[in-house]
């Protein structure tokens, strides 16, 4: 009977000692967009302290100064998971084959472009030949999405379009002396510097659009365990509310705005920017545009 004791005592030990390791383990979370610690604590420190919560996963922010970098530090195991864009996800599936965990969904992402109301251009066919300003090399929803726009309606940006890669508001300020004869950008950028600025709203047309652009996404590297993606999963889609919230404590990531966690992401969504890739003349997606 002692002996039974001394046995169920050690099993009970062991179990504990099993669950207080899983509870503690860490893993390292790196966001793309964002340059040293200070910033990325500010946008994404709440979120990482609400997810580690959740989840029971200890998580360790962890910065990175450009795309390249995380790829590199990805491939390493030095991080085990990143958020990022859809552009750069088709590149981190293609040189280190990290999985889909949760998509982050935002509503109205989608890529225009715009041309000035009495320009008398009224159609994307009447911009061949035509100077077009496009915003940050490699940007989903400034560069790509804009040049698939085109595409898709029967224009080569890159022989019929003179293209010109400049900042969104040098841009727009272009667009309005008509040193360019049309801007591609995001719809939300598009509607903030209409917002603001002197002329009616009227003076801007949208001629061309693309379909809503698949969303940001968390990806985690294939080293990590895939029970541990899938109980992040679980724990999107049981604490989304708090989570959102948590994402939408940083100043910069007021764009998720009425966003939602897609729990059931895959590789095929992110077709449509591979589709921009080939058409910008890089179909291997094996590089970042512009880094």
């Amino acid at each position: 009977m002692r002996l039974h004791t001394i046995l169920a005592a050690l099993l009970l030990a062991l179990f504990m000692t099993a669950a207080q390791a899983h509870a503690a383990q860490g893993y390292k979370l790196a966001v793309t967009d964002l340059e040293g610690m200070e910033e990325l604590q500010r946008e994404f420190g709440k979120f990482r302290d609400v997810l580690s919560e959740k989840s029971g996963y200890g998580f360790e922010l962890f910065p990175v100064n450009n795309r390249t970098a995380a790829v590199e530090a990805l491939k390493a195991k030095r991080v085990d998971f990143v958020i990022t864009g859809p552009a750069e996800y088709v590149v981190f599936r293609k040189r280190t084959e990290a999985v889909p965990v949760v998509g982050f969904s935002r509503p109205d992402y989608f890529a225009s472009i715009i041309v000035m109301a009495d320009s008398g251009i009224a159609s994307l066919q009447d911009l061949k030949g035509r100077k077009v300003a496009f915003g940050d090399v490699g940007s989903t929803s400034k560069h790509l999405a804009p040049m698939q726009i085109f595409s898709d309606n029967g224009v080569n940006p890159l022989k019929d379009l003179s293209a010109v890669y400049v900042d969104q508001k040098v841009g727009w300020n272009s667009l309005k002396r008509g040193d360019v004869a049309a801007l591609g950008t995001t719809n939300d950028k598009f509607l903030s510097m209409r917002g603001k600025d002197e002329l009616p709203a009227g003076s801007f047309i949208v001629l061309g659009r693309s379909r809503d652009l698949p969303s940001d996404i968390l990806l985690a590297g294939s080293h990590v365990d895939p029970a541990v993606a899938a109980k992040l999963r679980e724990v999107f889609a049981k604490d989304a509310e708090v989570l959102v919230q948590a994402i939408l404590s940083g100043e910069d990531n007021q764009k998720y705005k009425g966003m939602k966690f897609l729990t059931s992401v895959k590789d095929a969504d992110y077709n449509y920017v591979r589709s921009m890739y080939k058409t910008i003349g890089y179909p291997q997606y094996s590089d970042f545009v512009g880094n």
